[in-house]
C-alpha cells in the first residue's frame, strides 16, 4: 500500500518522464529533382496547368455535368470517402491508448474456508494508467495520424483519376460519334457513286468491274457502321459505370473536334509536383506513419509502467456500505520489464526497420514515376499535335484526289480502279484524323493528370 500523499507525486514523475520518446525524427527524404521536365516549352513559369480546376480544363456542359455525378454517385469516390472514416476512429482508438481509464465496479464476494468464512459487499471506483515513458503511445498516434492524411490523400488520387478516367471515356466516345458519322457520310457518298455506275454500266459506258468495285465500296464502308456502333453502346456502358449507374445512353455535348485545346500548356516547376500530387503525399504520409512504428517497437524493449488505483466502501453487509468507516482504498504502481521473449522483440525491430526501408523505395519510386508521366505527357501532347496537323493536310489532299479521280472517270480518262484507291485513301485518312484528334486530347488528359491536377474542388 501507497501513502496517499506520495501518489500525487507519483502521478507528477509519470507525466515528466512521459515526455521521453525513442522513435526516430522524420526529416523528408532527398529525391532527385529536375531543373525542368523534358518536353516542357522554354520559358515555363511557376504557374501550371493542375492549378487549374477540372472545369476550366474541360469545358463542355455535358462533360462538367458528368462529372460531378460521378463524384457524388461513384463507388471508388465512395469507398475512399469510408476509408477517411475508417482511419478517422483509429486514430480516436489509438489515442484512448494512452489516457487514464476511469471505471467503477461494484459486487458481492462470499468464501467459506475450513476454519473461517466471510461475504464482502464492495462498491469502488477505479482508475487506471499506463504511462508513456518511451512514447509507444505517442508514435502509434503519429503513425495512425500519418494512416489518415494518407487516406485522405488516396481519396483525392481517387478523385484525380476519376475526373481524368471519365474526360477520357467521354473523349473517346465523342470520337466513335465522328467515326460514324464518317462511314455515314462515306456510305452514302459510295451509294451514289454505285447507282451512276450502275447506269453508265447498261448504257455500255462502264464495266462490270467497275460496278463489282463500286459495291466493294459500299460493303467497305456499310461494313464498319455495326461495329463502331457496338462500340459507342459499349463505351456508354463504361461511362454509366463510372457514374454509379446501371448501362443508358450518354447526352452528348460539344463535337470532338469542338473540345477547347489550349496553344500553350504550362508544366510549372517541377518541385510543385512533390506537394501537389496526391500519390506523392501518400507514399510520404505512409513513410512517416512507417517511420513511427520503429518507435513503437523500440519501445517495446523497455520497462513498462501501469499505475492503478481504487477507492470506494466496503461491508459485510449491503447496509453497511454507506456507513463510516467502510471507506477503503488501494494503489500500485508495478513496473514491468520483458526478461525474455525469444527474440521477438529484437526481430520485430528488424521488421518495422525493414518496412520503413521499403516504404522510403517507395516514396522515391512515386517520385521518379510522376517526372517520368510529366516528361511522357508533354511529349505526347507536342507530337499528337504535330501529327494531327500533318493529317489534315493529309485529307485535305486526299479529298482533293478522290473528287479529281472521280471527275475523270466520269469523263472516261481514268479507270475505276483509279477513284477506288482515292476513295479508300480518303476514308482511311478520316478514319485516321478523329483518332489524331483524339489523341491530342487524351494527351491533355493524361498532362493534367500527371501534374497532379483534377482533385481540387
Amino acid at each position: 500500500m501507497m501513502r496517499p500523499a506520495l501518489w500525487p507525486a507519483l502521478c507528477a514523475s509519470a507525466f515528466l518522464l512521459a515526455s521521453c520518446s525513442l522513435g526516430p525524427r522524420y526529416r523528408r527524404p532527398a529525391v532527385s529533382v529536375p531543373d525542368t521536365y523534358r518536353g516542357a516549352a522554354p520559358g515555363q513559369n511557376v504557374a501550371s496547368l493542375a492549378d487549374e480546376k477540372w472545369w476550366a480544363v474541360f469545358k463542355d456542359p455535358e462533360l462538367q455535368t458528368l462529372i460531378r455525378t460521378a463524384l457524388q454517385q461513384n463507388y471508388d469516390v465512395q469507398m475512399a470517402a469510408n476509408r477517411i472514416l475508417q482511419a478517422q476512429a483509429q486514430v480516436g482508438i489509438t489515442r484512448s491508448g494512452g489516457l487514464p481509464s476511469v471505471g467503477a465496479s461494484a459486487g458481492y464476494l462470499s468464501e467459506k474456508l475450513p476454519k473461517f468464512g466471510f461475504n464482502v459487499f464492495q462498491l469502488q471506483g477505479l482508475f487506471s494508467w499506463n504511462v508513456d515513458f518511451w512514447g509507444e503511445y505517442r508514435n502509434a498516434v503519429e503513425a495512425a495520424r500519418a494512416s489518415l492524411l494518407a487516406t485522405e490523400w488516396n481519396r483525392r488520387q481517387v478523385i484525380a483519376t476519376l475526373v481524368s478516367s471519365l474526360a477520357t471515356a467521354y473523349f473517346q466516345l465523342r470520337e466513335l460519334d465522328l467515326e460514324l458519322d464518317i462511314a455515314r457520310r462515306t456510305l452514302a457518298s459510295r451509294r451514289e457513286s454505285l447507282q451512276l455506275t450502275r447506269t453508265l454500266a447498261d448504257g455500255g459506258a462502264a464495266s462490270l468491274l467497275d460496278v463489282r468495285q463500286a459495291e466493294q465500296l459500299v460493303e467497305t464502308a456499310a461494313e464498319a457502321i455495326p461495329d463502331t456502333e457496338r462500340q459507342i453502346s459499349q463505351q456508354e456502358n463504361l461511362i454509366s459505370t463510372l457514374l454509379g449507374a446501371n448501362p443508358h445512353a450518354i447526352p452528348r455535348g460539344l463535337p470532338l473536334t469542338g473540345q477547347p485545346l489550349p496553344a500553350l500548356v504550362p508544366a510549372g516547376l517541377p518541385s510543385s509536383l512533390l506537394e501537389r500530387r496526391p500519390d506523392i503525399q501518400e507514399a510520404e504520409q505512409q513513410l512517416i506513419a512507417a517511420n513511427a512504428v520503429i518507435g513503437i517497437a523500440k519501445a517495446a524493449f523497455f520497462p513498462s509502467l501501469t499505475l492503478t488505483a481504487a477507492a470506494g466502501t466496503e461491508s459485510p453487509s449491503l447496509a453497511g456500505l454507506f456507513t463510516a468507516g467502510a471507506s477503503a482504498w488501494n494503489a500500485a504502481a508495478p513496473l514491468t520489464e520483458l526478461i525474455f521473449a525469444g527474440g521477438r522483440l529484437r526481430s520485430n525491430l528488424k521488421l518495422t526497420e525493414a518496412q520503413q526501408q521499403e516504404a522510403l523505395l517507395a516514396y522515391r519510386q512515386t517520385v521518379q514515376q510522376a517526372f517520368q508521366q510529366v516528361s511522357d505527357a508533354l511529349v505526347a501532347l507536342q507530337k499528337y499535335r504535330e501529327f494531327r496537323e500533318h493529317q489534315q493536310l493529309l485529307v485535305q489532299a486526299a479529298g482533293s484526289a478522290t473528287s479529281l479521280s472521280d471527275t475523270l472517270y466520269r469523263g472516261g480518262a481514268a479507270s475505276y480502279l483509279e477513284v477506288l484507291t482515292s476513295d479508300t485513301n480518303y476514308f482511311t485518312a478520316e478514319l485516321t484524323l478523329a483518332r489524331a484528334e483524339l489523341n491530342e486530347r487524351l494527351a491533355l488528359v493524361q498532362l493534367y493528370l500527371a501534374l497532379g491536377g483534377g482533385w481540387q474542388q
